[in-house]
């Protein structure tokens, strides 16, 4: 089942990580771009609440009519792995910029009142039962890591590039030496996400 993009896509998904929002630097370099170069690609970076079930059912919900066969998800971090949960529950291909393959066990530690990246006067309650529900949507494989494209640094200070390489084995991968878990520089890795959506040559 599901999809490997043949064509530009339609519609693009980007779901952001934690504790960030739609102001992402990454974020805001796609819709940017699509913006500049593809505007008539139908582009939604929505701000996911701190609950994963509450964010899931968002996102579903807000692409519950767009053209599987045509559109896209990318994520960062734990939108990364949401990223995943997307194109394993309907079938469409999938970006994934550093992803969180075990958010449920990373994120057990910073249960309590966080701060947003880009406003750190936006506080929220990241709640021990959000630990379960990342747990209850894990993706254990992926059916078709060549639907995936795959943007992981080794310099990433947060996340095991080793772990996040494994997960991804069979996927479109661009593997940094360098960088870090921001892809401060992704710029630079833009053109292979682009490539992959076959939105440039």
């Amino acid at each position: 089942m599901g999809a490997v993009l043949t064509h530009i896509p339609t519609h693009i998904l980007y779901l952001h990580g934690f504790r960030s929002s739609p102001l992402s630097t990454k974020a805001q370099m796609v819709g940017r771009w699509l913006a500049e170069h593809r505007p008539q690609i139908h582009f939604w970076c929505p701000q996911l609440p701190p609950s994963p079930r509450q964010a899931m059912q968002m996102v579903l919900d807000g692409i519950t009519a767009w053209p599987v066969e045509t559109m896209a998800v990318m994520g960062s971090s734990l939108g990364g792995f949401y990223a995943g949960v997307v194109a394993e529950r309907i079938g469409c291909p999938a970006v994934v910029l550093n992803p969180a393959v075990d958010p449920a066990r990373d994120l057990a530690r910073h249960i309590g009142e966080q701060t947003t990246w880009q406003k750190p006067e936006e506080h929220f309650y990241f709640r021990a039962e959000f630990v379960d529900e990342l747990r209850a949507m894990t993706p254990l494989t992926l059916t078709r890591p060549e639907r995936y494209a795959a943007v992981i640094a080794k310099g990433d200070e947060l996340l095991d590039w080793d772990e996040m390489s494994v997960r991804h084995a069979g996927a479109h991968t661009l593997l940094l030496e360098g960088s870090d878990h921001a892809l401060s520089d992704f710029d630079q890795q833009l053109p292979f996400v682009l490539r992959f959506l076959h939105l440039i040559p």
